[in-house]
């Protein structure tokens, strides 16, 4: 195991895992655009990332991040709220869908996302996956946020069709100062 396990490892591993190259995926949150650029470096220039943030200052780090890393003509960067992400994709198309819940790194606290439209997303994302698609969710909280966005995902996430989708809900338990929570949803099928 790394020295420095944490929340952004295991989900840049979950998705080195299961993302290929020619893939369509979406970053609801792109903050400072490092899921962007691995999602870009994932599926190729066969591929497709759509990105969303609705903080001027994400989308101008992600765009300037891809393009040192010339991969910015695979992404979309959209100023856009992830609750309307159903506006860019049609149902069953998207092959991963990840989102950091909480607040842009290095930014004001003040603004970070919300309970309302992070659920809201996030059942719009469930719809977008294709069958064998994945979904990564990392839950950012502490200091005076992101309590009641946490356990509203968190209690949403139980309430997942089991049919369809599995659910699975990794945490630090004996790690202090709130650490983040990563959750990976598997709709069943093939892809």
């Amino acid at each position: 195991m790394p020295s420095g396990l944490n929340t952004r490892y295991i989900a840049h591993r979950f998705l080195r895992e299961h993302v290929q190259p020619g893939a369509f995926c979406i970053d609801a949150t792109a903050g400072r655009g490092r899921d962007t650029l691995l999602l870009c470096q994932l599926v190729g220039k066969e591929g497709t990332v759509l990105s969303f943030d609705i903080q001027q200052e994400a989308v101008e780090s992600t765009r300037k991040l891809l393009e040192e890393n010339g991969v910015s003509d695979i992404a979309q960067i959209l100023l856009e709220s992830h609750s309307h992400m159903d506006l860019y994709a049609e149902p069953e198309t998207a092959d991963c869908i990840v989102f950091n819940f909480g607040w842009l790194p290095g930014g004001d606290h003040g603004l970070h996302t919300e309970t309302d439209t992070s659920l809201e997303a996030v059942q719009k994302g469930l719809r977008l996956l294709k069958p064998g698609g994945i979904m990564c969710l990392c839950l950012y909280y502490g200091r005076e946020t992101g309590f009641e966005e946490k356990d509203a995902v968190l209690n949403f996430l139980e309430t997942v069709d089991s049919s369809m989708y599995t659910v699975i809900v990794s945490q630090f338990v004996n790690r202090p100062h709130c650490p983040p929570i990563a959750a990976f949803i598997l709709r069943d099928g093939e892809a």
